[in-house]
């Protein structure tokens, strides 16, 4: 199984982040399949944002809740994650992630910049 995330690099104060998340090798469809956002700010640890699950249920951190849609195109075996009114603190490096039958897959992260 592999994951990419694409998105925007740069983003202005107030917008809204976008990043997808490509998976291919196995279907988010897939049971017991748990599909996550992941961020890690500049100089600090991982921080969770939320995961939809294979049967399309969805949950969020609750500091990020009111904050945070993720949704998925399974058509395109894709997750999204759509992060508005962003703020220079949101700025970091993005990932998705995979929980799998017990295993981890990661996606390569991307680098997002909050900044006017």
């Amino acid at each position: 199984v592999q994951l990419q995330e694409s998105g925007p690099g740069l983003v202005k104060p107030s917008q809204t982040l976008s990043l997808t998340c490509t998976v291919s090798g196995g279907s988010i469809t897939s049971s017991p399949y748990y599909w996550s956002w992941i961020r890690q700010p500049p100089g600090k640890g991982l921080e969770w944002i939320g995961y939809v699950r294979y049967s399309g249920g969805i949950y969020f951190s609750p500091s990020l809740k009111s904050r945070t849609p993720i949704s998925r195109d399974t058509s395109k075996n894709q997750f999204t994650l759509q992060l508005n009114s962003v703020t220079p603190e949101d700025t970091g490096v993005y990932y998705c992630y995979g929980l799998i039958n017990g295993d981890d897959y990661w996606g390569q992260g991307s680098q997002v910049t909050v900044s006017s």
